[in-house]
């Protein structure tokens, strides 16, 4: 995908450039930076001008990533915990039926950066686990009970994106999906069984969604509130696509 990177002023803006895209798309990604996605014949210009008029709203979803917390809930099937041990030489995190348990060294803390970096490694690795069980047997489910077909599902951890559906009507889901409420987990499956039959955003796209999800327009503005992170409510990305 041809890109261009940009300052504008203190922000790193990369603009790209993608055939699929019909209008302007601005996300933030889980580190902070600003991408831009436009249509193929659009010029860079437009993408770094439509960033520019958005700054005020960049920089207030540039919060700084939260650390992971004893007790936590990893998804819908685990829980994160800390344990410091003595003569161990760095941190190492282990998945469990159940649970997420980070080892440390009894001379660090659970909020130090290495320690924090095992935790996010493990945790990812807890979301394969759960993903990989669950949303292939829930997408068949919708797909039957809404008479979609598909060719394959896959799971794989992405940037920006909750999921994706190509030409050929092969879905991919991001393992991050199972830290959404089921409800929004539902939603974007949904939208990837409806590119099956419309591949293109529009207007028939979004009414064949009503068709299956009426209240589309509200579960669109509460996924809006969710990022693609461990810790990710309370941020805003380019959501599904």
């Amino acid at each position: 995908m041809p890109s261009k990177d940009f300052m504008l002023d203190d922000l790193a803006v990369t603009v790209y450039k993608r055939r699929s895209s019909r209008n302007l798309r601005l996300s933030i990604t889980p580190t902070g930076k600003v991408r831009v996605s436009i249509p193929a014949w659009a010029p860079y210009s437009a993408g770094l001008k439509f960033a520019q008029s958005r700054q005020t709203w960049i920089r207030e979803q540039q919060s700084p990533v939260q650390p992971l917390l004893d007790g936590q809930a990893i998804g819908k099937a685990h829980h994160l915990y800390f344990a410091a041990k003595s003569g161990l030489a760095k941190p190492a995190g282990r998945v469990y039926d159940t649970s997420v348990v980070v080892s440390y060294p009894s001379s660090s803390e659970p909020g130090d950066p290495q320690v924090q970096r095992a935790a996010r490694q493990a945790c990812i690795r807890a979301l394969r686990v759960q993903a990989k069980q669950l949303l292939p047997q829930r997408l068949a489910d919708l797909a039957s009970t809404h008479q979609f077909d598909y060719t394959s599902v896959s799971i794989k951890q992405l940037k920006s994106r909750w999921g994706s559906c190509d030409h050929e009507s092969n879905i991919v889901l991001n393992l991050y999906l199972m830290q959404l409420p089921w409800e929004l987990i539902d939603y974007v499956l949904m939208h990837e069984l409806t590119h099956t039959k419309i591949l293109r955003h529009g207007k028939g796209f979004w009414q064949a969604m009503v068709e299956v999800l009426p209240n589309t327009p509200s579960l669109k503005k509460r996924l809006r509130t969710y990022q693609p992170i461990i810790n990710g409510f309370g941020q805003s990305t380019d959501p599904v696509a």
